[in-house]
């Protein structure tokens, strides 16, 4: 049994081992990367008579790439954000080797100017000069003297000032636009063919969630763009500043005529027109990637189709991708966005050999539940074209229900609810909003399919055709619902809603469209039930307020919906690694036991070192050439002490520390911890926390998964690892649960030493735990170190800041060449030296020693 036992830790440890290797060789820690603020001015307006101060940040790429230039970003954040919005993506960017330059556009964050929606005179104006600034930058690559290389990406707001600046400026040399618009004017008065009645339904909801962000509540600040906010109350604001905030006056004329009236006048039109793509069409001629959120009752997927249409007329590359996330919630994807972006970039921009654009058209599904942690699982299904909303096959499915009357109730109240617009984002994201729905009674009309017999696949915009009978004008929002059996509520896909308005012609009987539904990529399962319904209110549009009744019944009754056959969702299972580590692992250790590396019996423990945490005897190890790293060491801890292992650089620190942990053997001598030699994969080791040589975590993980993880590797008991204390030593606050390739040195550090602290180990090891914390962190890690070991722990802290150490550690170790200098209390030590003694700093004692030694 004992062998048995043996075998069965080193198979464990070979399994871990090969972990180790591949994880090592997919990442590496990225370097930090640190912006530098800048203050631009720009010169806007459309006399070119507006000098306006725009608040940027400069990441340059980490590292520098060979030849000392890269290619550059301009990253634009969504409406009401700011340069701060985007920080998280652009270090990554940088990190990838781009040059990355955010700023907060005109008249959000700390930016002077007023808020004109993306317009060619103002925002494009300012973009335009940005490109100019990058074009000075020592670190941007240039195509020509003052054309550098860039490429644009955002979302919203951001992803619409990328498609502008494209159209107005050729310098731009790709774009990956996200959850943008193609028609301003079409996204608020959807569905519509003019101004005034005939300007389409208003999005009432969310025009006043977009007006609202750029309201009061970001009134101008009173201080320069770059400085820093100055602890003060809000200044009043001015009248104009109440009913406007920081908008150019004409568009909050605009947004209070439509607000009032609920149509667009001419001047709106013609104004959000000329501050979309749909006005620039044909002058788009770079490679566009167009990420667009399955979820977004703002800009929905036919934005993204119509910006692709118009690109790709221009015979530039186009890719489209339909992701989980939007306006309205989601997973949101925030990481495969960036491998997009990342990977779009570095074929067009980098031009990386091997590198690919992907395919013409990815779809995120659902890929069911991961069956270790049971958390939902997203797949991408890929397509070689990109087939529109039409699809590449349709299915026309017959629908029953007759002629039904729909009544218009006074005031436009109660209305029915699709989604509720902003819920999401209020909620802090997920998929708040998608499924809230609710019909109001005498106000909708349906029709159903039969049970579907198999599984449908739904991918695109289904069309219905309408008859409606009555009187004058009528809205409608038409709906396509996922309907299970009895007790069942229905699923409305996204919270997706399609809004109509048709007007009966005097004296006609009635007014006949085709209606096209809202573009979806949703399975239906088998069994269930496609239902096609109109209401006539909705809580997110301005609704018509005088009372009506309407006959609402199909020409034909039938949905035809779309499918894209062409898409491919790879496998969900588990992946061939599952099951090939196990069998290296075991292969692994057979090669240890026909070499005879498994030792056949444990070490004898010294019964008289039980109590002492640390005993060093003797210790030796050379490098490969012969020269000694560590000679004839030898010292000793005891419980309650923080020791300082102090020497400099060469000294042996790092190398004793590593055969402290069992990491390399040594040539001579040995260590016992509580007793016990420490051997590779010693049972004793579990006793020891440690932190050695840098933190290394999986970077697609947050940092709270990352601590959980290594816990259950353990295969101690949930409740032994204390993990709240460890989080508290951590000290990152929401950034626990953010994805660790987003953290900075300073994060990795703390998470680190949270990590080395979870069970609360009776040893702690940690070598230069005070790199990339500040002077307040290293203070707070100075009083949890010394508690730490007043409950009877022991602490060892390797570190080159002396003073720090000083106020540590109660006892020390100096080391110079390999060798042992001096070991002792720190008290003993100044005192021992009477000519450093009065002036009692560590650094001349430790100065001195390592001079006598020398």
């Amino acid at each position: 049994m004992r062998r048995l036992d043996k075998a069965t830790v080193w198979i464990a440890a070979a399994a871990v081992a090969i972990a180790a290797v591949g994880i090592w060789l997919v990442w590496q820690s990225a370097p930090e990367v640190r912006g530098e603020t800048h203050t631009i001015s720009v010169v806007d307006g459309p006399d070119d008579d507006l000098r306006v101060a725009l608040d940027a940040t400069f990441y340059p790429p980490s590292p520098a790439p060979t030849g000392g230039r890269a290619p550059a970003v301009l990253l634009g954040h969504g409406f009401g954000g700011s340069k701060d919005s985007v920080r998280d993506e652009a270090v990554l960017l940088a990190q990838a080797g781009y040059a990355v330059l955010t700023w907060s556009a005109r008249g959000f964050g700390r930016s002077e100017g007023e808020i004109a929606l993306n317009s060619p005179d103002y925002e494009i104006k300012d973009t335009r000069q940005l490109i100019d600034w990058l074009a000075q930058r020592p670190e941007v690559a240039l195509d020509k003297p003052g054309d550098p290389r860039v490429g644009m990406t955002g979302g919203s707001y951001g992803g619409a000032v990328s498609l502008m600046t494209a159209a107005y400026d050729a310098r731009v040399d790709a774009i990956a636009p996200q959850i943008t618009w193609f028609d301003l004017a079409d996204a608020l008065f959807p569905n519509g063919g003019g101004s005034g009645p005939e300007s389409g339904v208003f999005k009432r909801m969310w025009a006043g969630l977009f007006f609202s962000r750029g309201g009061p509540a970001t009134a101008r600040p009173t201080t320069a763009p770059g400085a820093p906010a100055a602890n003060t109350p809000p200044r009043p604001l001015t009248a104009e500043e109440a009913r406007c905030g920081r908008f150019l006056p004409e568009i909050c004329e605009m947004y209070e005529l439509a607000a009032e009236t609920g149509a667009a006048s001419e001047k709106t039109i013609e104004t959000l027109r000329r501050a979309s793509p749909v006005s620039v069409q044909g002058r788009i001629k770079v490679p566009t990637l167009l990420l667009q959120g399955k979820r977004d009752s703002l800009f929905p997927l036919s934005h993204a189709d119509a910006n692709a249409k118009a690109i790709a007329a221009t015979g530039a590359p186009v890719r489209v991708s339909w992701f989980d996330g939007g306006h309205d919630g989601g997973d949101g994807e925030l990481d495969w966005l960036h491998e997009q972006v990342a990977g779009w970039f570095d074929h067009y921009l980098k031009k990386t050999p091997g590198s690919s654009p992907g395919s013409k058209f990815t779809v995120t599904r659902d890929g069911g539940r991961d069956p270790g942690t049971r958390r939902p699982v997203l797949v991408h299904a890929d397509a070689p074209i990109y087939p529109g909303l039409a699809g590449t096959e349709v299915t026309d499915l017959p629908l029953t229900g007759g002629e039904q009357n729909v009544a218009t109730p006074p005031g436009g109240a109660p209305a029915s609810i699709s989604s509720v617009p902003g819920l999401a984002a209020m909620a802090g994201g997920g998929a708040a909003g998608a499924n809230l729905t609710n019909e109001m009674a005498g106000q909708s009309a349906s029709f159903e399919s039969a049970p579907l017999p198999a599984p449908l696949h739904v991918t695109g915009a289904p069309t219905v055709r309408v008859r409606v009978s009555g009187e004058g004008t009528v809205t409608l929002f038409a709906k396509l619902y996922d309907v299970g059996g009895p007790g069942t509520p229905p699923v409305l896909p996204a919270g997706q809603v399609s809004p109509i308005r048709l007007t009966i012609p005097k004296g006609a009987p009635q007014a006949e469209a085709t209606v096209t539904l809202p573009a979806v990529d949703h399975l239906f399962q088998t069994g269930r039930r496609l239902r096609v319904t109109f209401t006539t209110t909705d809580l997110g549009y301005a609704n018509a307020t005088s009372p009506s009744v309407h006959g609402v019944a199909l020409i034909t009754p039938k949905v035809t919906v779309p499918k894209v056959a062409a898409l491919s969702t790879p496998a969900t299972g588990l992946p061939w690694w599952v099951w090939a580590l196990p069998l290296a692992a075991l292969l692994a250790a057979a090669v240890m036991l026909a070499t005879g590396r498994l030792r056949r019996s444990a070490e004898p423990r010294d019964t008289a070192l039980a109590d002492v945490p640390l005993q060093i005897t003797g210790l030796g190890k050379s490098y490969r050439n012969g020269d000694p790293a560590v000679s004839d060491l030898g010292f000793r801890v005891e419980r309650g002490q923080v020791l300082g292992l102090l020497g400099p650089n060469g000294a042996g620190k790092t190398t004793t520390m590593r055969m402290l942990m069992g990491l390399i053997q040594p040539d001579s001598g040995e260590i016992r911890i509580f007793g016990h030699r420490v051997t590779p994969g010693a049972p004793v080791l579990s006793r020891l926390g440690s932190f050695v040589e840098g933190p290394g975590f999986l970077p697609h993980l947050s940092g709270r998964a990352n601590l959980e993880l290594y816990w259950r590797a353990t295969g101690r008991p949930a409740g032994d690892a204390h993990v709240d204390e460890a989080l508290a030593i951590a000290g990152l606050g929401a950034a626990l649960d953010r994805a660790v390739r987003t953290y900075s040195q300073g994060m990795r550090q703390r998470l680190a030493i949270a990590q080395a602290m979870l069970g609360l180990p009776d040893l702690l090891v940690l070598d230069e735990p005070a790199n990339g914390l500040d002077p307040p962190q290293i203070r707070e890690m100075r009083e949890v170190l010394k508690g730490y070991a007043r409950r009877g722990r022991t602490v060892i802290v390797s570190s080159h800041l002396l003073a720090e150490v000083e106020q540590t550690c109660t006892h020390l170790v100096v080391m110079h060449r390999g060798r042992l200098v001096i070991a002792g209390p720190v008290e003993d030590l100044l005192g021992s030296h009477t000519e450093t003694a009065q002036r009692g700093r560590l650094e001349d004692v430790f100065l001195e020693l390592i001079g006598e030694n020398a």
